[in-house]
């Protein structure tokens, strides 16, 4: 899948989960209020947190997809990561938002939640469900930090509701004395949407910092440019992710007596066979080295490259 039809996929995807959690929210926000469970009004301040999420992932990967330039010679690619790295932050402040009000309406009597608001979770959860698995693999097939991120919002919104369909439950069939039950919920729920917060900000801080990829990225990289004719040996590997592509640099050794012009064949050809091994890639930068007989691969990915003799 080339770089923009990924992007454009991962758009895709997050305009869906906008416009469901748009109608989401509203239905939960309304039967919050009119069936007094303040878990439902916390799961849908967390719904429309998941819109604005979505907004933000689409505008990433939007400006991710746009051509290096000048002032960007390197492309626009963080700014998918950056996009992953904000939603994770949004779920930190959804969970505080919601452990503070939870905390209030624990300490505050009040009346147990009605019946039909389990109808309402239930529903919820089944939805928010669809929408993870959809929008995970999405992430997964395009490779984006930000998408699979976005779907990690779409879990925790689930997790949500199934924590307050569980409290109401038990509000409801405790009786009187447990009408807090689901303000627990609410409570418990806040300390699942932190963690998947920090489970979504790891990656994309790690894409941040050139955090290198899988090491099965690593190997078919180095294979590619092995199986080219003319290449003695590879030696310093660097990869980097940047938005939903990789940028490659490389020192291939090649005979000494090598022309120059031959030289420069060859890196092209290395460059191409990269590419068709690893279609993800969008910057691949061979150095040319001299072979010096020595037995194969003189660094590892995560050593700088040394300037070239």
């Amino acid at each position: 899948m080339a770089h923009e039809a990924r992007a454009a996929h991962g758009v895709r995807a997050a305009a869906v989960a906008v416009a469901a959690n748009a109608a989401l929210a509203a239905t939960k926000a309304v039967a919050g209020v009119l069936g007094n469970s303040f878990a439902l009004v916390a799961d849908a301040v967390e719904s429309a947190a998941d819109i604005a999420s979505s907004l933000i992932v689409m505008s990433g990967l939007r400006v991710a997809a746009r051509e290096p330039d000048e002032a960007y010679p390197f492309g626009y690619g963080k700014a998918e990561s950056l996009a992953g790295a904000l939603v994770a932050l949004m779920l930190f402040g959804a969970a505080a938002v919601i452990a503070v009000e939870a905390v209030r309406e624990i300490r505050t009597p009040h009346h147990a939640p009605a019946p039909f608001t389990l109808a309402v979770l239930l529903g919820v959860v089944l939805v928010k469900e669809v929408l993870f698995r959809r929008q995970l693999a999405v992430g997964e097939a395009t490779g984006s930090t930000a998408v699979r991120a976005d779907a990690w919002h779409q879990r925790s919104d689930a997790i949500t509701s199934a924590a307050a369909f569980v409290g109401i439950a038990v509000a409801l069939v405790g009786g009187p004395g447990w009408e807090q039950a689901d303000d627990w919920a609410a409570l418990a729920a806040a300390g699942v949407i932190a963690w998947t917060g920090w489970r979504s900000l790891r990656p994309a801080i790690g894409d941040l910092m050139d955090r290198a990829p899988d090491p099965a990225v690593l190997r078919r990289v180095r294979a590619a440019a092995e199986g080219v004719p003319g290449v003695r040996a590879t030696e310093k590997l660097n990869v980097r992710k940047s938005g939903l592509g990789y940028h490659v640099d490389l020192h291939v050794q090649a005979d000494p007596a090598m022309s120059l012009h031959d030289a420069h064949e060859l890196s092209g050809a290395v460059k191409g066979a990269v590419r068709r091994a690893v279609p993800e890639v969008t910057g691949c930068l061979i150095h040319m080295e001299p072979h010096d007989g020595a037995a194969g691969r003189g660094g590892d990915a995560a050593t700088p490259p040394a300037p070239s003799g």
